[in-house]
């Protein structure tokens, strides 16, 4: 039993350390970390079903135990949604709202970045990045090449020849 629970700690553990913490920048990253993360803990039932109907003295067993599942997937979502968040950002998020999934909307309206200053950044890499003759050349092609992609994306489209030109 003691294995076990040291196991599933170092699990948790782990699962937990591999979520960034929000600066602002890495929103996208941030929250695919966190969305895999729940997801592998089986704790997203609260960020993919809405909260099911308070219980009443009616509610079947299966309307218990389901809505028990929920409130722990809802309180231990936003545990670990709110460990990823440094305080002061915290803080721009109402402590009133109690809803993981809402919680998660309110942070990526504050956090999303806008597509100008994406493609502005995005931009700025491509023309500005070179390569310094040390290294694996490879790697730096694959670097550019995931800029234009990203910039594809964005509907922003770099012919073969601007890319050829400054990736040589």
């Amino acid at each position: 039993m003691q294995m076990n629970s040291q196991v599933n700690f170092s699990s948790i553990s782990a699962n937990l350390n591999s979520i960034p913490v929000l600066n602002g920048t890495n929103f996208k990253e941030w929250k695919e970390n966190i969305l895999i993360t729940l997801g592998c803990m089986d704790l997203d039932l609260a960020l993919r079903v809405e909260q099911p109907a308070s219980l009443t003295d009616a509610s079947t067993q299966d309307e218990k135990r389901y809505y028990e599942k929920w409130d722990r997937s809802n309180r231990l979502s936003l545990m670990i949604i709110k460990r990823g968040i440094p305080e002061s950002f915290r803080g721009a998020v109402s402590d009133e709202v109690t809803n993981a999934k809402d919680f998660l909307s309110e942070i990526e309206k504050r956090f999303v970045k806008s597509d100008k200053a994406e493609i502005s950044m995005l931009l700025k890499d491509f023309t500005s990045k070179r390569y310094s003759g040390k290294g694996n050349i490879r790697e730096y092609i694959m670097e550019m090449s995931y800029i234009v992609s990203r910039l594809k994306t964005l509907k922003i489209e770099i012919s073969e020849d601007v890319l050829v030109h400054i990736v040589l």
